[in-house]
């Protein structure tokens, strides 16, 4: 395994800047994720388009403004990763325009209950732990805008969905799980243990859901009078 192009010095200094120079956009990404949960529990005709758009959001923002504008300073890398993450925004935006989809919906099944795990991991668990282990604010990865919490929390939202989940749409974020984690755990950035644990275990749920299901995906309008039946 080869040397990082930077230290945990430079890493941290990195979110330092970034989380300074964003402010409050912190506050307005905690905001969208409450209101994406909420979203999902009301169950509106809306509820799938403005979840993506929520979704697509995040990624293009860390795609945009976290990788290619600061992580870039310190990792040439992060202009993959940015162009990586705009794509999977991208994705989640054309999934409202796609005829076949898949529609977000609270479960209660083995599916549900990961998911639920994952999402209060990276909206709760992920800081409270980042602040026990010395990584505190600014100097810390902040859900909505920092990659590794908010993969995380991609993973929970997705898992709570009825309906094929496209392949296509998971490869980015279980790429990122598995690069991710690397780097930060050789930078002692332990809470993101749950990075690699929601992309392995999230994609492999999600994979084997689909196996079970079978067929084309179904097309969502009918999908959320069927509730938690798949």
């Amino acid at each position: 395994m080869g040397e990082l192009p930077f230290t945990i010095d430079q890493f941290l200094q990195v979110f330092s800047t970034y989380n300074q120079a964003i402010w409050p956009v912190q506050l307005f990404a905690y905001l969208l994720g409450v209101a994406s949960l909420y979203l999902i529990a009301k169950q509106k005709e809306t509820t799938d388009i403005w979840v993506n758009l929520i979704l697509g959001a995040f990624w293009l923002w860390m795609g945009g403004v976290y990788h290619i504008t600061f992580f870039s300073d310190i990792n040439t890398a992060a202009y993959l990763f940015g162009s990586l993450f705009l794509l999977q925004g991208v994705g989640f935006l054309i999934l409202n325009g796609s005829k076949v989809k898949f529609t977000y919906v609270f479960r209660s099944d083995i599916y549900g209950i990961v998911g639920t795990v994952f999402i209060i991991y990276g909206m709760l668990i992920y800081p409270l732990l980042g602040y026990g282990m010395g990584h505190i604010y600014p100097q810390s990865p902040v859900f909505g805008v920092a990659p590794c919490p908010t993969t995380i929390f991609t993973f929970g939202l997705i898992l709570h969905t009825n309906g094929k989940v496209s392949t296509w749409l998971l490869i980015i974020p279980g790429l990122w799980s598995l690069i991710g984690f690397s780097a930060a755990f050789r930078l002692t950035i332990y809470e993101d243990m749950g990075l690699v644990v929601a992309g392995i275990l999230g994609v492999a749920l999600l994979v084997y859901r689909n196996y079970k299901q079978g067929g084309r995906p179904v097309y969502s309008p009918k999908i959320r009078k069927k509730g938690m039946s798949t």
